[in-house]
């Protein structure tokens, strides 16, 4: 069953029936190209919209993550899905989501990316945004986030808008992880 209410959709998968309308989507991984695109505005929230929000989902719960932008399956529409809750029934869909204000309060949290697997480092972002999204009926809705959230919704637009975390980070750090990404790439290569 998918319960929708709102922003958020609760899913549940009570019978393989239902899950047989869901793929696993293959993630991007930094420093792929692709992942630098900007994505383009949805213009209709349809069925095509909300199938690809449950291959989003499926895709991100079992990868496993808290977030995932379009982008990082090389869909570039602004689509994000996320679940921040402990227990991972607690999904929230934002379509075409926009920040339309931040704290000037600034946080510091360690960020990892599905895009970029393995690797953990602290970015300091705003530590409160206000956002306004399309949910999956194609109505505008607006809410404050902080903590955790507030973090996800500003890494996963970050993604939308063609910029990995470790952009954020020193450019040291960035020739240093390219640098290491591409060798464990090639050694992938002769296996």
């Amino acid at each position: 069953m998918l319960e929708m209410s709102g922003h958020s959709i609760k899913m549940q998968y009570p019978s393989s029936t239902f899950q047989h309308l869901m793929a696993l989507l293959t993630i991007l991984h930094y420093p792929d190209k692709r992942l630098h695109k900007v994505a383009k505005p949805v213009a209709v929230v349809d069925d095509r919209i909300r199938k690809l929000v449950r291959d989003m989902a499926e895709t991100m719960y079992d990868a496993p993550g808290v977030g995932l932008a379009a982008t990082q399956i090389d869909v570039h529409e602004r689509v994000v899905v996320m679940d921040v809750s402990e227990d991972k029934k607690d999904l929230m869909v934002l379509i075409n989501p926009e920040i339309i204000a931040r704290s000037d309060e600034q946080k510091t949290y360690e960020e990892g990316c599905l895009s970029v697997p393995g690797v953990y480092d602290e970015v300091e972002r705003p530590a409160e945004v206000r956002v306004r999204a399309l949910n999956l009926e194609g109505e505008s809705f607006e809410f404050e986030a902080d903590e955790l959230l507030a973090v996800c919704i500003q890494h996963e637009i970050d993604h939308l808008n063609g910029k990995v975390f470790v952009q954020h980070l020193s450019m040291l750090k960035q020739t240093r992880l390219k640098a290491r990404l591409r060798k464990e790439q090639r050694e992938l290569e002769r296996v």
